[in-house]
């Protein structure tokens, strides 16, 4: 027998980011992400949600090209911390880490590891090899393509540890 529908009552607009969370990095992040007192702003012109915040701290903003989230440092230090399975995101050596929190854009030689299927315009987070957040950006090139190549950009970073706080 069929229950009938209830509405959980739950803000439209965080089940809408929950949403767009679990269908961008995997099932379950949504939820790990935003918690029920999380607030959004919305643009004058076009009154979608912009931004994502809880309280003061801004934790992710929605593309407006692809209705995707990127992250802030802060956002990406909590996803790392709530999601065991880190596919979006890539390590990099040590000794370039000083200059990726500046905001400097990660070069392919200098990426260790990737975790995941990584694919050009792909939301990354840049991890040092003690797994802190070093940076956050649009991925360039594919995982595969980040090992293997010796030259070019892999990930254009958006923001650095440094620059955000």
């Amino acid at each position: 027998m069929l229950s009938a529908y209830k509405p959980t009552g739950m803000n439209p607009d965080l089940k809408r980011i929950r949403a767009i969370a679990d269908y961008q990095f995997g099932f379950g992040v949504g939820d790990a992400l935003f918690p029920d007192d999380a607030s959004f702003e919305r643009s004058r012109r076009t009154g979608k949600i912009r931004f994502i915040w809880i309280g003061e701290t801004l934790l992710a903003a929605l593309r407006p090209t692809d209705g995707f989230l990127t992250f802030t440092i802060v956002g990406a230090e909590r996803f790392v911390s709530a999601v065991d399975s880190l596919g979006c995101t890539i390590t990099i050596q040590d000794d370039v880490a000083e200059v990726i929190v500046q905001g400097r854009n990660v070069m392919a030689r200098h990426v260790m590891e990737v975790g995941g299927s990584i694919r050009p315009g792909d939301e990354v987070i840049v991890l040092d090899s003690k797994k802190e957040v070093q940076a956050v950006g649009r991925a360039l090139l594919t995982g595969e393509e980040m090992l293997a190549f010796r030259t070019g950009v892999a990930v254009r970073t958006r923001r650095g540890r440094e620059r955000d706080r």
